[in-house]
């Protein structure tokens, strides 16, 4: 054993340093099992161990056909994906409609399959949770990360005891919106109250409550993040949301976008990039898609275009 340890361990330091240039990186060619020095293009080694598996697929259903593995762990399911399910197709291996006293029993086995997986009081919370979570993140469009982030975050929660006596969907939209400020994904707390049944009081109280008792750190809410999607929105042209970038990453220098909204902002900086830039829409448009008033973007825009000393002709 200390032979191969010792062999493993010479192998692993040639590897380290390429014997012709000295160079130290390397790339993988997983094809012919090679691995070649990027500097010199000499082939270190040759007999590269393949970890994947010994068979072939060359569609997603030959792929899913072939696989003998499960599906991943994740945090978006109550019981992390790890349990087993009774499928309801009521079909045997061979596709074939099962006899109705197999259905019956398969039924039964099915229901009482389901109560144990949710024996608990916290279980049952987080089967309940889990389907709010996915249903809120899909109306959303957030991408699978948030929605683990998310999913983390609302166990965390549990664990501290934080949604009892509390609605689970506040909590639910608490920890998505979170997430969302965490991967700076542009939604904004009104976006998530529109998608559920709850107030933007209740809302609100419980992200002052998770980030209260969590320990999470969340990032201060940025008017940049949100640029990409209004200017999408709007059909905004390149060097408009360049502009428009730069406009509030000199506001954020001189401190004048600090207790201010970060639409009313990202609303405000689009509306004089688009005045400088030649590619104008009305204030009206702006403020619709920003989800604040007209007011808001003129107050805002008359702070940018003070505290900047921006200057131009229109009629305002």
């Amino acid at each position: 054993m200390n032979n191969i340890a010792r062999a493993r361990e010479k192998n692993t330091n040639k590897r380290d340093v390429c014997m012709s240039c000295g160079g130290n990186s390397f790339t993988e060619d997983n094809v012919r099992g090679e691995s070649v020095c990027t500097s010199c293009g000499l082939v270190v080694s040759e007999r590269t161990i393949d970890n994947g598996p010994e068979w072939r697929a060359f569609t997603a259903e030959e792929r899913n056909a072939r696989a003998r593995t499960g599906a991943p762990m994740t945090l978006t399911i109550a019981d992390r994906g790890l349990s087993t399910v009774i499928d309801w197709q009521n079909r045997d291996a061979s596709g074939r409609a099962l006899a109705s006293n197999t259905r019956a029993a398969i039924y039964r086995m099915r229901k009482w399959h389901i109560r144990s997986r949710l024996h608990s009081s916290q279980h049952r919370n987080l089967g309940i949770a889990m389907s709010e979570m996915e249903r809120l993140s899909s109306q959303l469009g957030v991408p699978h990360d948030v929605r683990e982030t998310a999913a983390l975050m609302y166990r965390k929660a549990l664990a501290k005891r934080l949604v009892r006596g509390r609605s689970i969907e506040s909590v639910v939209a608490a920890s998505a919106y979170l997430a969302c400020r965490i991967h700076r994904i542009p939604r904004r707390l009104d976006e998530v109250v529109a998608e559920t049944n709850v107030s933007r009081k209740q809302i609100g109280y419980a992200v002052r409550l998770i980030v209260s008792r969590v320990n999470i750190n969340v990032p201060l809410a940025s008017a940049r993040d949100l640029i990409p999607r209004l200017s999408a929105d709007l059909f905004l042209e390149g060097r408009t949301v360049k502009k428009a970038t730069e406009i509030i990453r000199n506001a954020e220098e001189r401190f004048v976008t600090i207790g201010k909204d970060p639409g009313g902002i990202a609303g405000a900086a689009l509306y004089i990039a688009g005045i400088l830039e030649e590619d104008r829409r009305t204030q009206r448009e702006i403020a619709k898609v920003s989800r604040v008033t007209e007011v808001t973007i003129r107050n805002r825009y008359k702070d940018l275009v003070r505290s900047l000393g921006i200057s131009f002709n229109i009629d305002s």
